[in-house]
């Protein structure tokens, strides 16, 4: 059985270690040197560049994420295993990891990052289809003649880099598809590379819930399992046109998934539409208070991103899901393209004070789309609002001192709610 050493990337049969280096990260798979559909999905991204950029944190939990009313964004594996988890609420993160170290997000220094590793991935293929600043497809298909290695060689290659150059680490998933290549980065992380061979998809699938279907989520999945529906096996067991008649237009897809069947190509010329943030409560919510702090944090991330990556947006969304998993959608085009948080975030509330809905909500997000180049935003002042000018003078001001002095040298009032 073909088996590749992923320290010193040697490849030989089938072994518990390598033969050359002794060591035991050995990965082996009947298909391993045939596939060449991949996922790269970065550890823990966020607070592995904090760790990298600040020894000192190495050995210690780090959640990145607001202040004690805020949610976590990530956290590192260290905080992970005490059970702290994205969107979790601060203060319930902080009861379970109390020594955590809390730090405010840097974009600038994660988009830094994201450019080294998609620089390193280019090199391999060009072919890369990213999904956000941590993860990515990859199609390797042909690279094989060029690289003079099977394309699984190359991934090894590409992480081992990441790590010795970065200082970052990334698990791989290998497979015949996105959907299955997808699947597979998940399943042995941290600095994991995991295979899904053509031969055994149906058994693999087979015993696994269908909550792993990429966009299922718990609204889905409930109407999913009262339809009897909790694993692939009792997904595959239905009739193409009985899921079409019960799910609508995903009843085609869920039938293609169930055989694990995806015929998506990686593309490298998918547009990035939008840019957006949500997060989950851990108690539905109406407090008007704690929605307008989380519009502000949201926005403030939206803006954040889109500063970081030089886009600006015309349309602002607001998303708002109740209790009962209903989601409520608002829109906004604006009369310019921006990348300011103020303005984000007055037109979100804007929103939710317009669409009179009361809650209790269990999700709520903000997302700036329509982008365009950064060069083209906020160029006008408003006529119907004096101030308008003077806000964005003083958010570019603050900008310019947090770059200097960190993220916490000035935060907002309303940030705290």
């Amino acid at each position: 059985m073909p088996a590749l050493c992923r320290d010193c990337l040697t490849t030989f049969d089938a072994g518990t270690r390598c033969p050359a280096c002794r060591s035991p990260r050995v990965t082996s798979h009947p298909e391993l040197f045939d596939l060449s559909i991949a996922h790269m999905d970065c550890d823990a991204f966020y607070a592995s560049v904090e760790k990298r950029d600040n020894p000192a944190l190495r050995d210690k939990p780090v959640i990145i994420g607001g202040g004690r009313r805020g949610v976590v964004s990530t956290a590192c594996y260290i905080a992970r295993i005490k059970g702290v988890r994205s969107a979790m609420p601060m203060f319930q993160a902080l009861k379970l990891c109390p020594e955590a170290v809390v730090i405010r997000p840097r974009m600038e220094a994660y988009v830094e990052a994201s450019r080294a590793v998609r620089a390193l991935m280019d090199e391999l293929t060009p072919v890369v289809e990213p999904l956000s600043l941590d993860e990515a497809f990859l199609d390797l298909t042909g690279t094989a003649r060029l690289h003079q290695a099977p394309p699984a060689v190359m991934l090894a290659r590409l992480v081992k880099r990441m790590q010795d150059e970065l200082g970052l680490s990334g698990s791989i998933g290998l497979s015949h598809n996105k959907f299955l290549a997808k699947l597979a980065s998940d399943l042995d992380k941290p600095r994991g590379f995991s295979v899904i061979g053509a031969a055994e998809t149906v058994a693999f699938l087979a015993p696994r819930p269908v909550r792993l279907i990429w966009g299922i989520g718990p609204a889905a999945q409930e109407a999913l399992e009262a339809a009897g529906i909790r694993t692939f096996a009792d997904l595959s067991r239905w009739d193409k046109d009985a899921l079409a008649q019960r799910f609508g237009q995903m009843g085609e897809r869920l039938w293609h998934l169930a055989r694990g069947q995806d015929a998506r190509r990686v593309s490298a010329h998918t547009p990035v539409k939008g840019i957006s943030n949500e997060t989950t409560f851990h108690d539905d919510t109406a407090d008007p208070d704690i929605l307008d702090g989380h519009i502000w944090r949201l926005a403030e991330q939206v803006s954040g991103r889109a500063k970081a990556t030089g886009k600006a947006g015309r349309v602002v969304t607001l998303k708002l899901r109740r209790a009962d998993f209903r989601i409520l959608t608002r829109r906004l085009s604006l009369h310019q393209p921006t990348q300011l948080a103020e303005t984000i975030y007055r037109t979100a509330r804007a929103l939710y004070d317009q669409s009179g809905l009361t809650g209790p909500f269990r999700l709520l997000g903000v997302g700036l789309s329509d982008l365009v180049p950064a060069t083209e935003a906020d160029r006008e002042g408003d006529l119907l609002d004096p101030g308008a000018t003077r806000r964005a003078a003083a958010e570019r001001a603050t900008d310019a001192i947090r770059q200097k002095f960190g993220k916490d040298a000035i935060v907002k009032g309303r940030a705290l709610r």
